[in-house]
């Protein structure tokens, strides 16, 4: 799981990325690639930390990745650093120029030029594959054959692959070429200190299905600063109840259709990151792949069930509110689970 940040030089992107994981990704110095983790909040994790008052604590976190290229092969650096990449956040400046058409003008500026990169890369791979007899083929190619006619319309017509309906073998034979625009995309906006409102007349003027979340970098910054309390005395003059970088740290999460459960104790209470749809087999191997491959059953009680029993396992159990689940069971998100495992 990662997420690679984009955007045009002086949009904030660098130090969005700071704010999120703690890393000076300016002081890296000739790194083209640097990574950092940010911690997604989550108030159901902070309460199951008050109540255990664990010797260690381990929230869920999200790999973030900011990228600095520059010269004629900019792009293709930027592809190579990102190619793990599972989705895009799009910073936009939205701070020098206030104005809707300015503001979609400079968030299209990079939607055009990924759109164009991927087209490129299309192309290529057309020109490529008209050397290569037909009865010669691979499956692969042969599957290449039909897609990329398909998505070079989609990208002339100015659109991301992402809006193209694809099946999941489809998708599959396309990842090994990391298009930019096959990715989920978050758009943030790196508004003036005033600038909030005008993040739904930009989501409806640019026509984006994407979501879109609006940030002020330099408050934020400026904010992360100061010492807890003084921090909550900023949020409050500003009439904000959280920081706005969690907010684009949870809609990250999402965006990539992640979900977590908890594993609690007095030695731990931690978050575990798994897809969603994810069976109790798999997400146990999240904590070690001995746990999926001796799993036995899986202990479950939702949070919110936790909570309404007085935050107490015995009192869960005593309600009949914990239950055993087998191997087709489907992680919830926010479950609090204990894996029984025979190795």
């Amino acid at each position: 799981m990662e997420i690679g940040i984009l955007g045009l030089p002086q949009s904030g992107k660098s130090t969005l990325f700071e704010i999120m994981t703690g890393v000076r990704s300016r002081d890296v110095h000739g790194e083209t690639c640097v990574r950092g983790q940010a911690s997604v909040p989550d108030e159901r994790f902070d309460r199951l930390v008050e109540i255990y008052k664990p010797l260690r604590a381990v929230p869920a976190r999200v790999p973030f990745t900011d990228v600095n290229a520059v010269g004629e092969k900019a792009w293709e650096t930027v592809r190579q650093a990102l190619s793990s990449a599972e989705g895009l956040l799009h910073i936009v400046d939205c701070f020098s120029d206030s104005s809707i058409p300015a503001m979609v003008n400079r968030c299209r500026q990079l939607s055009d030029e990924l759109i164009l990169s991927d087209l490129v890369v299309v192309e290529n791979r057309r020109e490529r594959l008209l050397k290569v007899a037909k009865k010669t083929l691979k499956p692969p190619e042969s599957l290449h054959v039909e897609l990329m006619p398909r998505l070079q319309e989609q990208l002339e017509a100015g659109k991301p692959l992402r809006e193209l309906p694809l099946t999941k073998e489809e998708r599959s034979a396309l990842s090994s070429f990391s298009f930019w625009t096959l990715r989920p995309e978050l758009v943030v906006l790196n508004v003036a200190e005033e600038g909030f409102s005008v993040v739904e007349a930009f989501q409806k003027e640019a026509g984006l299905a994407d979501p879109v979340l609006g940030i002020c970098c330099e408050l934020e910054a400026e904010m992360a600063g100061l010492p807890p309390e003084e921090q909550k005395e900023f949020l409050a003059a500003l009439g904000m109840e959280e920081p706005a970088f969690g907010r684009v740290i949870r809609a990250a999460f999402s965006l990539l259709g992640r979900i977590s459960y908890f594993t609690v104790g007095e030695d731990e209470v931690k978050a575990w990151v798994i897809p969603e749809g994810t069976k109790a087999p798999r997400a146990a191997a999240a904590i070690h792949k001995d746990f999926e491959r001796g799993f036995i059953k899986a202990e479950v009680t939702a949070y919110d069930d936790f909570i309404s029993c007085g935050s107490s396992h015995a009192k869960a159990k005593a309600a009949g509110k914990v239950r055993l689940e087998g191997k087709e069971y489907v992680v919830k998100d926010g479950d609090i689970i204990t894996f029984r495992f025979n190795v």
